[in-house]
């Protein structure tokens, strides 16, 4: 697994990871969304970076022209609700995307502890594709990979991104231990030292589907 933490250099990126975490700037939720979809895009341009790309022929108002073309046919996954304003990013500059959703979510045993859940799954088929899933937050990493599991039963893309804005260091570590493959990649903005005892990120941003949609029952 090829692991990436945008924070280990320095970027515009910060700006908005910055905001995201504001306690102030969080009140307003069309700019928190607003700054997950950007980070989504800068993303998205980072990861394009890594793809394969053909000639092809571009016909100009005064010319046949060769330029390269993206070759290679990307899904873009999200994890509901949470993840939609940085799907929205990434859809913004992979647009001819297919797309997949798939529902996670905890299931309270008692205060602290909890199980992940796989409720809904909406995929075309990933097979020989290029898997870009998102999700905002890597805490456990526990819903990432259950959420991946779903995915590839869709599937077996010939290779995944797995994306998140900021991760705990516990969750980088339990996706690469648990999903130590060749053709998966590990894109996050920035990793936090720690997990308190409910498994939130600290100092992390608080709830992103919450900040980005309200609070829910």
């Amino acid at each position: 697994m090829k692991f990436t933490n945008f924070s280990e250099q320095n970027s515009i990126l910060h700006t908005f990871v910055n905001e995201l975490r504001d306690v102030d700037i969080q009140k307003d939720p069309l700019r928190f969304r607003h700054n997950l979809e950007r980070i989504g895009q800068i993303m998205a341009y980072e990861i394009s970076k890594t793809m394969n790309y053909a000639i092809g022929e571009v016909q100009t108002p005064l010319a046949l022209m060769s330029m390269p073309k993206l070759d290679e046919q990307i899904v873009l996954g999200t994890i509901f609700r949470a993840g939609l304003p940085l799907h929205n990013g990434f859809l913004s500059y992979f647009d001819r995307a297919e797309n997949a959703f798939v529902s996670a979510y905890r299931k309270y045993t008692d205060r602290l502890k909890f199980d992940i859940h796989i409720e809904y799954i909406s995929s075309p088929d990933l097979t020989g594709k290029t898997l870009i899933l998102v999700d905002p937050m890597l805490a456990t990493g526990l819903s990432l990979e259950l959420a991946y599991r779903a995915m590839i039963t869709k599937g077996q893309p010939s290779v995944t991104h797995l994306v998140s804005v900021i991760a705990s260091q516990a969750g980088v570590d339990y996706i690469k231990n648990n999903l130590p493959f060749e053709n998966i990649n590990l894109w996050c903005g920035v990793v936090d030292p720690d997990l308190n005892e409910h498994s939130y990120i600290v100092p992390g941003l608080g709830d992103a589907g919450d900040l980005s949609f309200g609070t829910k029952l």
